[in-house]
Protein backbone atom coordinates (compact mmCIF):
# COMPACT_ATOMS: atom_id res chain seq x y z
CA UNK A 1 0.00 0.00 0.00
CA UNK A 2 1.57 3.22 -1.03
CA UNK A 3 -0.07 6.69 0.97
CA UNK A 4 -0.14 10.07 -0.47
CA UNK A 5 -1.29 12.61 1.37
CA UNK A 6 -4.35 14.53 0.51
CA UNK A 7 -4.11 17.82 2.92
CA UNK A 8 -2.27 20.32 4.31
CA UNK A 9 -4.81 21.03 6.59
CA UNK A 10 -3.87 19.91 10.39
CA UNK A 11 -6.68 17.50 11.82
CA UNK A 12 -7.38 16.63 15.38
CA UNK A 13 -8.13 13.34 16.15
CA UNK A 14 -11.28 13.82 16.92
CA UNK A 15 -11.81 15.71 13.24
CA UNK A 16 -10.12 12.56 12.24
CA UNK A 17 -12.62 10.32 13.68
CA UNK A 18 -15.52 12.63 12.03
CA UNK A 19 -14.09 12.66 8.77
CA UNK A 20 -16.01 11.64 6.01
CA UNK A 21 -15.96 12.41 1.93
CA UNK A 22 -17.77 10.60 -0.91
CA UNK A 23 -14.97 7.99 -1.68
CA UNK A 24 -14.42 4.65 -0.45
CA UNK A 25 -10.68 6.03 0.42
CA UNK A 26 -9.29 4.73 3.70
CA UNK A 27 -6.78 7.53 5.72
CA UNK A 28 -4.47 7.29 8.08
CA UNK A 29 -3.79 10.39 10.56
CA UNK A 30 -0.15 11.23 10.90
CA UNK A 31 1.61 14.11 12.68
CA UNK A 32 -2.37 15.47 12.19
CA UNK A 33 -2.55 15.21 8.39
CA UNK A 34 -4.71 12.66 6.54
CA UNK A 35 -2.91 10.09 4.69
CA UNK A 36 -4.58 8.05 1.93
CA UNK A 37 -3.93 4.13 1.89
CA UNK A 38 -4.16 3.10 -1.38
CA UNK A 39 -6.11 -0.45 -2.15
CA UNK A 40 -3.91 -3.52 -0.95
CA UNK A 41 -2.99 -6.17 -2.97
CA UNK A 42 -4.72 -9.51 -3.59
CA UNK A 43 -1.82 -10.93 -1.97
CA UNK A 44 -1.99 -8.98 0.73
CA UNK A 45 -5.65 -9.65 1.10
CA UNK A 46 -5.40 -13.24 1.20
CA UNK A 47 -2.14 -13.58 3.71
CA UNK A 48 -4.33 -10.99 5.99
CA UNK A 49 -7.60 -13.48 5.35
CA UNK A 50 -5.97 -16.88 6.44
CA UNK A 51 -4.23 -15.08 9.35
CA UNK A 52 -7.57 -13.70 10.26
CA UNK A 53 -8.88 -17.05 10.04
CA UNK A 54 -6.36 -18.91 11.90
CA UNK A 55 -6.60 -16.15 14.80
CA UNK A 56 -10.11 -16.50 15.10
CA UNK A 57 -9.80 -20.54 14.81
CA UNK A 58 -7.35 -20.40 18.05
CA UNK A 59 -9.39 -17.89 19.53
CA UNK A 60 -12.94 -20.09 19.45
CA UNK A 61 -10.50 -23.90 19.88
CA UNK A 62 -9.30 -22.25 23.27
CA UNK A 63 -11.96 -20.13 24.55
CA UNK A 64 -10.01 -17.17 24.67
CA UNK A 65 -12.11 -13.61 25.34
CA UNK A 66 -10.58 -11.96 22.62
CA UNK A 67 -11.35 -10.97 19.74
CA UNK A 68 -9.22 -10.76 16.06
CA UNK A 69 -10.15 -7.06 13.49
CA UNK A 70 -8.95 -6.72 10.39
CA UNK A 71 -8.27 -3.27 9.11
CA UNK A 72 -9.54 -1.95 12.98
CA UNK A 73 -7.88 1.84 13.86
CA UNK A 74 -5.56 2.08 16.21
CA UNK A 75 -4.38 5.27 18.04
CA UNK A 76 -0.98 5.88 17.77
CA UNK A 77 -0.43 9.23 19.45
CA UNK A 78 -1.84 12.69 19.93
CA UNK A 79 -2.58 13.34 15.96
CA UNK A 80 -1.93 10.07 15.08
CA UNK A 81 -3.72 7.19 14.07
CA UNK A 82 -2.99 3.45 11.98
CA UNK A 83 -5.34 1.13 10.26
CA UNK A 84 -3.55 -2.38 11.14
CA UNK A 85 -4.20 -5.07 8.91
CA UNK A 86 -4.50 -7.17 11.78
CA UNK A 87 -5.00 -6.38 15.52
CA UNK A 88 -6.17 -8.99 18.67
CA UNK A 89 -8.14 -7.53 20.86
CA UNK A 90 -9.78 -8.51 24.33
CA UNK A 91 -13.43 -9.03 23.76
CA UNK A 92 -14.78 -6.66 26.92
CA UNK A 93 -12.47 -3.75 25.82
CA UNK A 94 -14.81 -3.64 22.54
CA UNK A 95 -17.72 -3.72 24.57
CA UNK A 96 -18.01 -0.24 25.48
CA UNK A 97 -17.42 1.11 21.91
CA UNK A 98 -19.84 -0.49 19.49
CA UNK A 99 -21.19 2.26 18.37
CA UNK A 100 -17.76 4.05 18.12
CA UNK A 101 -15.50 4.22 14.79
CA UNK A 102 -13.39 1.23 14.88
CA UNK A 103 -10.49 3.25 16.47
CA UNK A 104 -9.07 1.54 19.83
CA UNK A 105 -7.31 3.90 22.11
CA UNK A 106 -5.78 1.23 24.53
CA UNK A 107 -3.05 -0.88 22.85
CA UNK A 108 -4.04 -3.66 21.03
CA UNK A 109 -2.46 -7.30 22.67
CA UNK A 110 -1.15 -8.44 19.06
CA UNK A 111 -0.67 -6.18 16.19
CA UNK A 112 -0.17 -8.04 12.09
CA UNK A 113 1.72 -5.63 9.34
CA UNK A 114 1.44 -7.24 5.86
CA UNK A 115 4.39 -5.71 4.21
CA UNK A 116 4.06 -4.05 0.72
CA UNK A 117 6.49 -2.55 -1.62
CA UNK A 118 5.58 1.40 -0.94
CA UNK A 119 4.69 0.05 3.22
CA UNK A 120 8.45 -1.14 3.93
CA UNK A 121 9.95 2.12 6.13
CA UNK A 122 6.27 2.54 7.35
CA UNK A 123 5.94 -0.74 8.56
CA UNK A 124 9.63 -1.49 9.98
CA UNK A 125 10.28 1.50 11.23
CA UNK A 126 7.64 3.86 11.62
CA UNK A 127 4.77 1.62 13.20
CA UNK A 128 7.28 -0.21 14.99
CA UNK A 129 8.51 2.73 17.39
CA UNK A 130 4.85 3.98 17.54
CA UNK A 131 3.56 0.94 18.39
CA UNK A 132 6.13 -0.09 20.81
CA UNK A 133 5.18 3.47 22.32
CA UNK A 134 1.84 2.43 22.74
CA UNK A 135 2.86 -0.71 24.73
CA UNK A 136 1.14 -3.43 22.00
CA UNK A 137 3.18 -6.35 23.42
CA UNK A 138 3.61 -8.49 20.35
CA UNK A 139 4.06 -7.34 16.86
CA UNK A 140 4.05 -9.03 14.11
CA UNK A 141 5.75 -7.46 10.29
CA UNK A 142 5.05 -10.39 7.67
CA UNK A 143 7.38 -9.30 4.75
CA UNK A 144 6.24 -11.96 1.89
CA UNK A 145 8.84 -10.37 -0.50
CA UNK A 146 11.47 -11.90 1.67
CA UNK A 147 8.99 -14.67 3.01
CA UNK A 148 9.90 -13.75 6.46
CA UNK A 149 7.73 -12.79 9.84
CA UNK A 150 9.38 -10.96 12.23
CA UNK A 151 7.73 -11.27 15.66
CA UNK A 152 8.92 -8.22 17.90
CA UNK A 153 7.73 -8.96 21.43
CA UNK A 154 7.95 -5.70 24.29
CA UNK A 155 10.47 -6.03 26.43
CA UNK A 156 11.23 -2.99 29.18
CA UNK A 157 10.01 -0.63 26.50
CA UNK A 158 11.79 -1.76 23.61
CA UNK A 159 11.01 -4.53 20.92
CA UNK A 160 13.09 -7.57 20.49
CA UNK A 161 12.99 -9.13 17.19
CA UNK A 162 13.08 -13.42 16.18
CA UNK A 163 13.21 -13.50 12.50
CA UNK A 164 11.56 -16.19 11.17
CA UNK A 165 11.79 -18.17 7.87
CA UNK A 166 9.10 -19.82 6.01
CA UNK A 167 10.24 -23.61 7.48
CA UNK A 168 10.36 -22.32 10.90
CA UNK A 169 7.68 -22.50 13.59
CA UNK A 170 6.42 -19.36 14.98
CA UNK A 171 6.55 -18.81 18.72
CA UNK A 172 4.09 -16.18 19.33
CA UNK A 173 3.73 -14.96 23.45
CA UNK A 174 0.07 -14.71 22.91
Amino acid sequence: MSMSQISEKICSFEDYCNYGDESDNRYELVDGKLVVMNPPSFQHLLIAKFLEGYFDQLIREKSLPLLCFKEAGVRTGWRKSRISDLCIIEANIIQDLLRQSAIVEIPPLLIVEIVSPESRTRDYRYKRSEYAALGVDEYWIVDPIHKTITILLLEEGLYEETVYHSSDQLVSRL
